[in-house]
């Protein structure tokens, strides 16, 4: 959220925010609502302080209290009475449009309705040349007893899937890539060295984090709508979480931590889940738009003046994996209409299925400054004494199903077997699959 000082000060930079990410926000009614609470608060304030006043009199008077002093007290509960009901209204009403407001985004975002808008800052790599028709993987996997869809929907329902064989193999090694960069502190800094980088080198800390989350803890994420894409645990109102950041998030939520300790960054795996309610029809069949996906998600925790740095830094990181398998991608900077509510800049990473014959998002990096800090009450204390509110960043290390997509549909042969990326055929412990 963004604090309420801010919107008063730059009102017109929230309203752009407000109409440029497709938010249906009043933010004038907002200040409006503001206002009025904030003038029934001091009242109510004032006559607490008048009723524990004439507590204190009719305290020290002996024996039973004036006429004038219950007279007053009577005046003050009536009045207080009247207050109470119209302040819990406005309150109500003021947290849930506080709720409502977007993060504002940076200067080099695009400005769009939608996807349309997104713009592609780079494309790295050299598409495969084949002499066949390249299979999507769903084929390739169906034909190799990779890929199991059929069993799983029989047993589990639609969107659910067996990985089998070589596959889980495939997804260990790539886990394994990613756990030993973001480890090593010395690939780090040569990955920073190179893209010219001026940040801390300090490793990532692995975690695996729960699946489940409280409800209010993923709204002060800025995460919980759209519901209808979450699962919900109804007997113990607990939601599944869509990504892992999702509870990596709040690990330092109410708490405030020394600017020594900065930058704390994590990597975490898990399982997420997704309803994928708005996608009826699309992306059917194979394993690339599931209920149950896995994922590597990084984490991050910074002052206010490297929070944009450590988002390079995040991308320059993903790219150095997805050239650590050889795979082609484009880097897209992502608009305001397709962006999320608490992210400030989003840079995402399209790979190259040529079983589609076309890119698909892997990645995702979404900067928030101390939008979800807020929320989450996560601050720092400054070497100087000053406290103020962290900035945080998430994204994707590795997508796992995508990224074995597209490792199959990049890698297939002319026979459906599949190669094995250079980088990962010691860890697999074999060259081809199938």
């Amino acid at each position: 959220m963004l604090d309420i000082k801010y919107i008063i000060n730059n009102t017109a930079e929230v309203k752009k925010a407000v109409q440029n990410k497709n938010v249906t926000l009043d933010v004038d009614e907002l200040l409006r609502i503001h206002k009025e609470r904030n003038e029934i608060l001091q009242q109510i304030e004032q006559l607490n302080q008048q009723r524990k006043q004439n507590a204190e009199l009719a305290g020290q008077t002996k024996g039973k209290p004036s006429d004038e002093a219950i007279a007053a007290g009577k005046k003050i509960k009536v009045e207080l009475e009247k207050l109470n009901p119209t302040f819990n209204e406005l309150e109500v009403r003021y947290q849930e449009m506080m709720q409502s407001v977007p993060n504002i985004y940076s200067a080099d975002t695009p400005i769009g309705p939608d996807e349309s808008a997104n713009k592609v800052i780079r494309s790295v790599g050299s598409k495969p040349h084949f002499d066949f028709k390249p299979k999507e993987h769903w084929e390739l996997g169906n034909n190799l007893k990779l890929i199991n869809t059929e069993k799983a929907a029989e047993i589990t329902g639609a969107r659910f899937v067996y990985l089998m064989g070589d596959l889980v193999l495939l997804q260990q090694a790539i886990i394994t890539l990613t756990y030993t960069t973001v480890t090593n502190e010395t690939t780090l800094q040569t990955i920073a060295n190179k893209n010219g980088l001026k940040v801390s080198t300090k490793p990532f800390k692995l975690v695996i984090p729960p699946v489940f989350i409280r409800p209010e803890v993923m709204q002060r994420m800025g995460r919980l709508e759209p519901r209808e894409e979450r699962y919900h645990i109804a007997q113990d109102d607990l939601y599944l979480i869509g990504s892992a950041e999702h509870t990596l998030g709040p690990l330092h939520m109410n708490e405030t931590i020394a600017e020594e300790s900065l930058p704390i960054r994590y990597a975490g795996f898990s399982s997420a889940f997704r309803r994928e309610a708005g996608s009826y029809g699309q992306d059917t069949k194979g394993i690339l738009r599931l209920h149950q996906f896995d994922k590597i998600e990084l984490e991050s925790f910074t002052t206010a003046e490297q929070g944009e740095a450590e988002q390079n830094f995040i991308v320059a990181i993903q790219e150095y994996l997805l050239q650590q398998l050889e795979l082609p991608y484009q880097v897209v900077q992502i608009s305001t209409g397709d962006m999320g509510k608490p992210d400030y800049r989003q840079i995402d990473m399209e790979t190259w299925m040529p079983g589609q014959n076309s890119h698909r998002e892997t990645h995702t990096s979404d900067y928030m400054t101390s939008y979800q800090a807020l929320r989450l009450q996560t601050k720092v204390k400054r070497t100087s004494g000053e406290t103020e509110y962290v900035h945080m960043n998430d994204a994707t290390a590795f997508a796992l199903g995508r990224t074995i997509i597209a490792i199959m549909e990049n890698y297939q042969q002319a026979d459906g077997r599949i190669k094995v990326p250079k980088v990962l055929q010691p860890l697999m412990g074999k060259e081809i699959i199938g």
